[in-house]
């Protein structure tokens, strides 16, 4: 092939790819859209198991697994630890990978989308930082401050991710409050409660056994104090959620999606309510604290959801009131 033929060649393929990107929101940016939120909860749960059977540093050393190999190898004393460990990062790459299909799907959409557009530059450039922060974390020997800023980074972006589906499902465009101010109050109250559970759950476990490693340092505070800290915003929060049910189900006309996935935050919070009473009286099982942080995040992703739904489109609020 001569360098004309070439050069004449690259601006096809890329016309021709750049065509068969959607247009619209379509079953590709559906699928892929899934699949990222899918791997965001499961990186999280991968994490867990990391620190939850002491192989935080069963690679030793960051971004080479030893000093001498990429991929853990027979000779590492870790052993099985290693193998979880690169088990999760090579789950960091799934995660950014999914993360740029996403990104890729919606370029043509960026400017009638902007929304969906900047949630996944948030994503893919998130799951980079994130990478550096784990990186951060294992040549820190796990630092617990550091470690819980990992997992909140993470839980973060299962709710960026929980916002992309929501917001493709909707039409684009400026957005109108759906339900009386004292609900988005209340709501933005919740959260709050919300944040605060997540915040002291995140402390207690940097003062507790499961450190990712037997010579892993703890935050310094006493753990036993803080279960309790840890729990009096949870049940504020159970207390909140129960009163966002009610309120949801006097306005469910206007609002029916707003009051099911209320009682969905509803049953998340009950479940996790009990694993966590589980694990404190049975001296935190292992397996009960890596669903209780995955839980965590499913109720954080919830509760984005419901956020999300306080408000419409404002062109099908006009619809609404066209055929009223």
């Amino acid at each position: 092939m001569s360098a004309q033929q070439s050069t004449t060649t690259a601006p096809g393929i890329w016309r021709r790819f750049w065509l068969w990107l959607p247009d619209r929101v379509d079953r590709r940016i559906r699928v892929f859209a899934w699949l990222s939120f899918i791997a965001e909860v499961t990186i999280i749960g991968t994490g867990g198991a990391v620190r939850l059977t002491g192989s935080g540093l069963g690679c030793p050393t960051w971004p080479m697994c030893t000093a001498e190999s990429l991929v853990p190898t027979p000779g590492i004393d870790e052993g099985i630890h290693s193998l979880i460990e690169f088990g999760n990062r090579l789950m960091t790459g799934v995660v950014g990978l999914i993360a740029l299909a996403v990104w890729i799907l919606v370029l043509k959409l960026r400017h009638q989308r902007r929304d969906l557009y900047v949630l996944a530059v948030v994503v893919l450039g998130g799951v980079a930082a994130q990478a550096i922060v784990g990186g951060i974390t294992v040549l820190t020997g796990l630092n617990p401050f550091i470690v819980g800023f990992h997992y909140v980074s993470s839980l973060a972006l299962v709710c960026v991710t929980a916002a992309f589906l929501v917001r493709m499902s909707q039409p684009g465009g400026p957005r109108t409050l759906l339900v009386p101010r004292w609900h988005a109050v209340l709501v933005h109250i919740t959260t709050l409660a919300m944040a605060l559970t997540i915040a002291f759950g995140v402390l207690t476990t940097g003062a507790g056994p499961h450190s990712g490693d037997a010579d892993a340092g703890r935050n310094g505070f006493n753990a036993e104090v803080l279960e309790h800290v840890h729990a009096w915003p949870g049940y504020a929060l159970f207390a909140l959620t129960i009163a966002l049910v009610i309120a949801a189900w006097r306005i469910r006309d206007a609002a029916p999606s707003l009051l099911r996935w209320t009682i969905v935050l509803l049953g998340v919070e009950l479940v996790q309510i009990a694993v966590g009473l589980y694990q404190a009286r049975n001296g935190l099982p292992e397996l009960a604290v890596g669903v209780h942080m995955v839980l965590a995040a499913l109720a954080a992703a919830t509760m984005t959801v419901v956020v999300l739904h306080l408000k419409a489109p404002a062109r099908l609020e006009q619809d609404a009131a066209v055929h009223s």
